[in-house]
């Protein structure tokens, strides 16, 4: 699919004759991962980076570089004193500098080039995957361009008038003000860059360069991008050729292909739409990840010709069963995965090597997961590359700006630049489909219309205006394709709406320290810390179970991202240590669990009816004590026997008007006859009639979602899916069977979980 592409040897590398720093050692990494002592000194990430736009000829630019930091504010020094291992940031210690870079502080890059002979007579680029944050270049001193702002977009520069023939010198000023600055920074500030004590969800910053860069010669007109859109309607990928250099409105062609045989074809001009027709497609799914060869090619002798692939996919929402549900290639298929922040003790923004890019992303396949949120954060394009392949939905985050600030008019505007040469960087991934745009309120504004604006711009994906609307004052924007709420430790439940899909886009943060492999040793925290992995294993399996069960089919819940794939620094709730080198939980359970809830998905059956508006009495099935329904007494809920000779208040106090939920439409709450205003619910886990306060907690426990049982129905706690309304000694409890509780005693546990809906006692 993608060629190997092995960079051409430059003539010259390395420091130019002025050279004065001393010869080029790593630093001692805080956590070794299983690639750290695997990274070549002179050659690091040698793979071609940009696997959806390929060329034959280019060189490789990562390697020792002169490295210098002065004042912000001052020129190029005379002198370089250190050497730096590029791509690697500063504040890595695989970089060999490893210290902290501050607001104050600029950073200047070094090295010369030859061009090689082969290249003569074409323009030469040179590409950035990505540096942060404002980045200056000069070659032979004169400089390349305007300088570029954004950490996350690749840029690059025709270089070509700059170069001598001979022996080129670079020179790279970055100056990156983190948090002090107002643009995207994601999780960054600067701190110490070795471990230190600290909760916090924040942490070491990377300045600089911190993605592949490199050079390649290509013809004067040439192509910059394919945008390609799938269209399963008519099976056909809608293709437009962009290109620089006087490309724009030249001829071009289209190839699709498969194992060297050609699929079909089309021939138009740079800058519109082709279409390509696809016959018999072969849907890219994350079963079967199917990924098309496909190359552009200008008319003409020696005009650009291109590499690339796609995958064949749709992905939208609609309404499933009566409810609104994302759908990929036309089906419902619940998306269970995990947050990937993409942070590594050794490199701390850029993976040692592509081995290790890859791997977390194949522990999510390995873990059963079918989804990655790539959160507050953009990985290299060979991330993606590996994410296509292997078959992840992705979910890709705008990172934030800084989450205690508002946003002035300049950093807006440099926000929704970089927020859009992303998009257009990505835009033909098939695993890509949904653009996270804020989260939970970090440096938040005009959520509408920048959903609207996104939306507009790549129409072809889902659009999440804000992930964890009900978190920190976050506003939710109303718009976009789902409603997003995040529940700690959860699941809980994303109140169903009539348009969007309700996804739960943080939940789980469960946490194990592994003597050995953490960050600070003691210093790791979580969200609900664990005493073994057992208990480990059982709660995280609760978690899927209870959405398989019962967010799902009942709450209306369509995707849900655990926190998270692996620790970060001191954040210890992940499924791997940070440093890679332990999995935490048993891996064959946790597949089965979450294939277990995708194939649920599949085989979706209509959500349990109760008649809204009428009054109802609600008997035990338990074997030998269905003469007994639920009732409330001082207050409390408890079974009694009740029939027709029983007194008129009893009737009463067991009879409950069934309501549309408080929390969730798709769910019921049950409202005293004889109590209006007074709901059954769940506090501290016995359960009680109570007026409601009006709070989310209050509606929530005052929820029941019913899921079809033997003989009847199970009502779950809206917030806690997994645990039952559960009749034991006569009392009502909220109860999860094989928990640490006395009503939590699995003997009977489903028997005493499942209600009959009858008529009700008292009219």
């Amino acid at each position: 699919m993608v060629p190997a592409l092995a960079a051409t040897a430059l003539l010259v590398s390395g420091a130019g004759p002025s050279h004065a720093a001393p010869a080029w050692d790593p630093k001692p990494s805080p956590m070794t991962t299983p690639w750290t002592n695997q990274v070549p000194v002179d050659n690091p990430l040698p793979e071609y980076p940009r696997p959806q736009l390929t060329r034959p000829d280019w060189a490789d630019l990562n390697g020792v570089w002169d490295f210098a930091v002065t004042s912000r504010d001052a020129g190029q020094p005379t002198t370089f004193g250190e050497q730096i291992r590029v791509p690697f940031v500063p504040e890595s210690a695989l970089s060999g500098v490893q210290r902290k870079i501050t607001q104050n502080d600029k950073l200047w890059y070094k090295r010369t080039f030859t061009v090689p002979s082969g290249w003569s007579g074409r323009h030469i680029q040179l590409n950035f995957g990505a540096s942060d944050w404002e980045t200056t270049v000069w070659v032979n001193g004169r400089q390349a361009g305007a300088a570029h702002r954004g950490g996350y977009d690749a840029f690059s520069y025709d270089i070509t008038p700059l170069l001598n023939g001979g022996t080129n010198t670079i020179v790279i000023s970055v100056y990156d003000p983190t948090e002090t600055g107002g643009q995207a920074i994601g999780k960054q500030r600067v701190q110490d860059v070795t471990p230190h004590p600290g909760k916090s969800i924040v942490y070491t910053a990377s300045s600089g360069i911190w993605q592949t860069v490199w050079l390649e010669p290509t013809a004067t007109a040439h192509i910059t991008r394919l945008d390609m859109v799938p269209r399963l309607e008519d099976n056909t990928l809608r293709v437009t050729v962009r290109g620089a250099g006087g490309a724009d409105g030249t001829s071009v062609k289209v190839t699709v292909s498969s194992g060297g045989t050609t699929v079909g074809s089309a021939t138009g001009t740079v800058g519109t739409e082709l279409s390509v027709p696809v016959p018999d497609t072969r849907l890219w799914t994350p079963e079967d990840p199917f990924l098309y060869d496909v190359t552009a090619e200008l008319t003409g002798t020696g005009a650009d010709k291109v590499g690339s692939y796609t995958g064949m996919r749709s992905i939208a929402v609609k309404d499933v069963g009566g409810v609104r549900r994302p759908v990929l290639n036309g089906r419902f298929v619940f998306q269970t995965g995990t947050l990937d922040q993409g942070y590594w003790p050794d490199g701390i923004y850029t993976a040692p090597t592509d081995e290790a890019l890859k791997y977390d992303l194949q522990k999510h396949k390995d873990l059963g997961f079918n989804m990655v949120r790539k959160h507050i954060k953009v990985e290299p394009q060979r991330w993606f590359y590996w994410a296509d392949r292997l078959g992840l939905l992705v979910w890709q985050d705008m990172p934030s700006m800084d989450s205690g600030k508002t946003p002035d008019s300049a950093a807006r505007t440099q926000w929704e630049s970089e927020y859009r040469a992303i998009i257009d960087q990505h835009r033909s991934s098939p695993s890509l489909i949904q653009w996270v745009d804020q989260n939970e309120g970090w440096g938040q504004y005009d959520q509408a219309r920048i959903a609207d604006m996104v939306k507009a711009y790549d129409p072809s994906r889902l659009v999440d205006n804000m992930s964890g609307v009900n978190c920190c004052a976050a506003k939710d924007g109303g718009n976009g394709d789902v409603i997003d709420n995040h529940n700690y430790v959860g699941p809980g439940n994303t109140p169903t709406e009539p348009v969007r899909a309700s996804v739960l886009g943080e939940y789980g943060g469960l946490g194990y320290r592994v003597p050995g492999h953490e960050w600070y040793p003691g210093g790791g925290f979580s969200y609900e810390d664990q005493p073994t992995t057992t208990a480990l294993n059982n709660r995280l399996v609760g978690l899927l179970d209870g959405m398989r069960e019962n967010t799902m089919p009942a709450g209306g819940l369509s995707a849900s991202v655990y926190t998270q794939i692996t620790d970060v620094e001191n954040e210890a709730n992940g499924l791997m240590s940070y440093d890679r080198q332990v999995v935490k939980v048993d891996q064959a359970r946790v597949r089965a669990a979450n294939q277990a809830l995708i194939a649920a998905s599949r085989s979706l059956g209509a959500t349990v009816k109760l008649p809204v508006g009428q009054n109802v009495s609600i008997r035990v099935t338990t074997p030998g004590y269905t003469d007994r329904y639920i009732r409330h007494y001082d207050g409390l809920g408890f079974t009694e026997v009740v029939n027709t000779a029983s007194a008129d208040l009893l009737k009463r106090d067991a009879t409950w008007t069934v309501r549309p939920g408080l929390a969730n439409k798709l769910c019921y709450s049950f409202e005293s006859r004889n109590y209006p205003g007074e709901y059954l619910r769940h506090r501290e886990f016995r359960v009680r009639r109570e007026a409601s306060d009006g709070s989310t907690v209050a509606k929530e426990d005052a929820t029941w979602c019913p899921v079809q049982g033997s003989g009847g129905v199970r009502m779950s706690a809206a917030g806690f899916p997994g645990q039952y309304l559960r009749h034991i000694n006569a009392e009502l409890w909220l109860a999860q069977s094989g928990s640490t509780h006395t009503w939590d005693n699995p003997a009977g546990f489903t028997e005493d979980t499942t209600w009959a809906i009858e008529p009700p006692w008292a009219p």
